[in-house]
């Protein structure tokens, strides 16, 4: 595998890195060229959403290919092209042979979500401290047990009685239906506007020897004790007369993806049917809860 470098300002890289696609490279990961320099641009986003600017004011591009006569036609079909009169390229070079698989899996280690709680991929040995355990593994859909407004959920899951029904509202990989039904929960539905996140959900479930209804969002009829919807606040905020809906008199609503900043604006949304206020913070993050 050889890999084609190059620098681009940030109008270009759109355009450049449409191209390397259009050339055929097997990737395109784009950096920061002033990273750890005190020219450093830090670019922040929520998870899920499109990234605020494609690049940086200098950003350096580096496109995979199968081979060196690849990596060093597509440079040369760039320099060719009136959108790369601004940019540079830096070089081609071969990339050393790694084991990708191993190195990936390093990067998950076990989650903690309480002392006795864990998340852990199935390649790692399990905690000694674990009693109530989750095997999963990163996938295509959201939610690990890594990011906060995950570990807030599980952490309000394992320290709150679980009720007979419970609803996962945009369940993406479904780790929150599993540890309902882990620590009680006798009849749970995970919903999703996502077939391969429902998809994922059920393969989760079954890995984990649970038993779950996931589908899409029509799957969820009736009332349930428990609603938890960790999704982003400009959805949750659309969602709000949904959600509450299907929230059972006295039941509980547990939202996530909100940031700080965001908690008044969801107080407000949910006002009409509940009060909803902040239960936990991590890291930039809140966790808020009402009582229905």
């Amino acid at each position: 595998m050889f890999e084609l470098r190059l620098m681009c300002p940030e109008h270009r890289v759109e355009a450049v890195s449409e191209a390397l696609d259009a050339l055929d490279a097997l990737s395109v990961s784009v950096e920061d060229a002033d990273a750890q320099t005190d020219a450093e641009v830090a670019l922040f986003g929520e998870p899920g959403m499109p990234a605020p600017k494609d690049g940086w004011q200098r950003s350096r591009l580096t496109a995979l290919f199968a081979n060196e006569l690849a990596a060093t036609q597509a440079g040369e079909l760039l320099q060719a092209q009136d959108f790369f009169g601004a940019c540079t390229v830096l070089g081609t070079g071969a990339v050393p042979d790694q084991d990708w698989v191993r190195l990936t899996q390093s990067q998950f280690a076990p989650v903690d979500i309480t002392p006795t709680f864990w998340i852990v991929p199935t390649w790692h040995a399990l905690p000694e401290a674990a009693q109530t355990v989750i095997r999963l593994d990163p996938g295509l859909a959201f939610g690990t047990g890594t990011h906060p407004t995950t570990r807030m959920c599980l952490r309000w899951i394992a320290t709150h009685p679980m009720p007979e029904r419970v609803l996962d509202y945009g369940c993406g990989s479904g780790i929150l239906a599993i540890a309902a039904s882990k620590f009680g929960a006798q009849d749970v539905v995970a919903v999703d506007i996502d077939p391969a996140a429902v998809e994922s959900t059920r393969l989760n479930a079954a890995a984990n020897e649970v038993r779950l209804s996931a589908g899409l969002p029509d799957r969820a009829t009736g009332p349930f004790k428990v609603v938890l919807a960790n999704i982003l606040a400009s959805p949750l905020k659309v969602l709000a007369p949904l959600l509450c809906a299907h929230v059972a008199a006295g039941g509980y609503l547990v939202l996530a993806g909100i940031l700080e900043r965001q908690a008044e604006e969801l107080v407000q949304a949910y006002a009409p049917y509940c009060a909803l206020a902040v239960s936990d913070s991590q890291e930039g993050w809140v966790l808020m809860t009402a009582v229905v």
